[in-house]
């Protein structure tokens, strides 16, 4: 069609938009409808453990088989969230399709026999996978193939937690610390509203998050509570310093394993010994599995941190415990549903040692220890926007910023790279770089001064 020569861009952009509607509505309405299959295998499961305690005894049988079918049938696919990162920075061989499966059943294995995993990890590589698939079959070039996985992500992400704008700036903020991805934005805004949609379409619900207290309520000078904000921010630090240690301790442990037990299905046998032993020695089976709810009253949840009044000081030390034991040794599954309980649970403790409202700071740290541990905070900030609502938006923000500024470059991400460090430096090889050879460059010199650009 020939146009006038202004018009001609416009009508370059309409082509762009429908080619990827066409593109990502059915592939956002597959990863919704595998997501809602594996959220409600996940209710399934997590009740058939609460019906049958003795489940948790297969753990070490279960850990094996899947590790041992991870390394026979899975090829890249143990990867995980890495390789698609690594395939979005840098395309290569792709994202197998087979990873899709493979992480949904090892998921949902690991939570019927009570490994402290998550749910972001799974829905995030379907929608890699599914993506991933999609873009080889139609042999894309590698700038759509990228466009892809990054929808692939937000649609995932959004559609497991129900938080579709979250969703959306996660997947471009996750790529690369101190940049976001904008050229992807509204493609990845799509992919994680119909993903989302897909879910809900399937009856398939999420879980809901109730805070009691009232914003300013009895504020202080122009309306403002300027001495709960202070609390805040301080709480914030310890957040992100608690993400810090999570991320470290996560890859620590693993390197352990690797050189204790050069064979890689037996590590999750002698981590769930271990947590076994945990599970005898606390008398309490609280920190398996989600955390979310329990079948056991004054048990600690993730559902139970968000009524107002309670006091628990020790059930964020046991959960990140256990859950760095699990995920470190190659059970599957994510982290980020943990890092809510670890962050809620540490909020609350917080908010009775600082006496602020304990339901607010558990929503504030079930938020804040997620931005530190992925560098996400303007994902998270509007996931707790989603989540609790604007009334908390201003303790929200200062949370999750500040927790990412004080969980330096850690990140549960390896693949994760650097545009901009988050407190000056230089990088020397420009944008780009991966995190973990910036953080080794920084420590390599002479009074940690930057490298010359």
């Amino acid at each position: 069609m020939h146009l006038p020569g202004p018009f001609q861009d416009q009508w370059r952009h309409l082509r762009a938009v429908a080619f990827w509607v066409l593109l990502l509505l059915p592939l956002a309405i597959a990863i919704g409808s595998a997501v809602a299959l594996f959220l409600w295998s996940l209710d399934r499961a997590t009740q058939a453990r609460f019906d049958h305690p003795w489940l948790i005894w297969w753990m070490p049988v279960a850990g094996f088989a899947m590790v041992w079918a991870y390394q026979r049938f899975g090829g890249t696919s143990g990867g995980g969230n890495n390789l698609i990162l690594e395939e979005i920075h840098q395309p290569g061989a792709g994202v197998p399709l087979r990873m899709a499966p493979f992480i949904l059943i090892s998921t949902v294995l690991t939570h019927l026999v009570g490994g402290s995993a998550g749910r972001e990890g799974t829905a995030v590589q379907i929608g890699g996978a599914l993506a991933g698939g999609l873009g080889r079959r139609l042999s894309l070039p590698p700038d759509a193939r990228r466009t892809l996985l990054i929808c692939g992500i937000a649609a995932g992400f959004g559609a497991v937690f129900g938080t579709p704008l979250a969703g959306t700036i996660f997947a471009l903020e996750v790529l690369m610390i101190g940049r976001i991805q904008m050229g992807a934005l509204l493609p990845a805004l799509f992919a994680a509203l119909v993903g989302d949609w897909t879910v809900r379409a399937w009856n398939v619900s999420h879980v809901h998050y109730d805070i009691v207290f009232v914003a300013n309520e009895g504020a202080g000078w122009f309306g403002v509570d300027l001495l709960l904000l202070a609390k805040v921010a301080l709480a914030g630090v310890l957040f992100g310093l608690c993400a810090r240690a999570f991320a470290e301790s996560t890859h620590a442990l693993g390197a352990v394993w690797a050189r204790l037990l050069p064979y890689a299905p037996l590590r999750p046998v002698l981590a769930a010994a271990l947590i076994l032993m945990l599970v005898y020695l606390l008398d309490t089976r609280a920190y398996l599995g989600l955390g979310v709810w329990t079948d056991l009253p004054g048990d600690p949840s993730l559902l139970g941190f968000f009524e107002p009044g309670g006091t628990d000081y020790t059930s964020w030390f046991w959960k990140f415990l256990f859950t760095v034991i699990t995920l470190s040794a190659g059970f599957k599954g994510g982290e980020v549903t943990p890092l809510f309980f670890i962050g809620a649970a540490l909020g609350v403790a917080l908010g009775a040692l600082l006496g602020v409202p304990t339901d607010l700071m558990a929503a504030i740290g079930f938020v804040a220890v997620f931005a530190g541990a992925t560098n996400t905070p303007l994902a998270c900030f509007i996931m707790g926007i989603e989540l609790f609502g604007a009334t908390h938006a201003i303790p929200l923000a200062i949370g999750c910023f500040t927790a990412y500024a004080a969980s330096g470059h850690g990140s549960i991400y390896s693949a994760q790279r650097i545009a901009l460090p988050k407190v000056g430096g230089t990088l020397a090889s420009g944008p780009g770089q991966r995190l973990h050879s910036w953080r080794a460059t920084r420590r390599s010199l002479p009074q940690n001064r930057d490298p010359k650009p």
